[in-house]
């Protein structure tokens, strides 16, 4: 299984998901890759926000060495799920869906629920946290009960 988590610009809740999902994969011993991108460039090439480097690492999660990259319509190619944080994310990236087989791989990492961005309220980053820990368990366990 190979995932990439995407929210707007890959430094909060994208790599908070990246780190998460590979520390649960790890400890489950499964043969899963992972990556996060953002819909936006703006931070491209930088690390995460400090906010979820400090709230990971309280988790014992690293994620301070991860960079931030854009998404790609050839993350369509790259991946079989394509898990975004929020409503916008989930448009602007179906909208780069060449067919119904591309669509069909993204949806929101919480089902109906949106991750919310804890760029501009610091005191969001533990919840967030949270709520991303909770959906990358649920994925996991829908993936591996099958």
């Amino acid at each position: 299984m190979k995932i990439l988590m995407i929210c707007l610009g890959n430094i909060c809740r994208s790599p908070l998901a990246e780190g998460i999902m590979q520390h649960q994969v790890k400890q489950q011993g499964l043969d899963w890759t992972v990556d996060s991108a953002g819909t936006g460039n703006w931070h491209v090439g930088e690390p995460p926000h400090y906010g979820s480097v400090n709230v990971a690492r309280k988790f014992g999660v690293d994620i301070s060495t991860q960079v931030c990259r854009q998404f790609s319509v050839d993350d369509f190619d790259d991946f079989d799920l394509l898990l975004v944080m929020d409503r916008s994310n989930l448009s602007n990236v179906l909208s780069l869906a060449r067919n119904k087989q591309d669509a069909a791989k993204v949806r929101l990492l919480l089902n109906n629920q949106e991750v919310p961005d804890p760029y501009f309220d610091h005191t969001q980053f533990e919840p967030v946290y949270l709520m991303v820990e909770q959906g990358c368990k649920d994925i996991i366990k829908e993936h591996t009960s099958r």
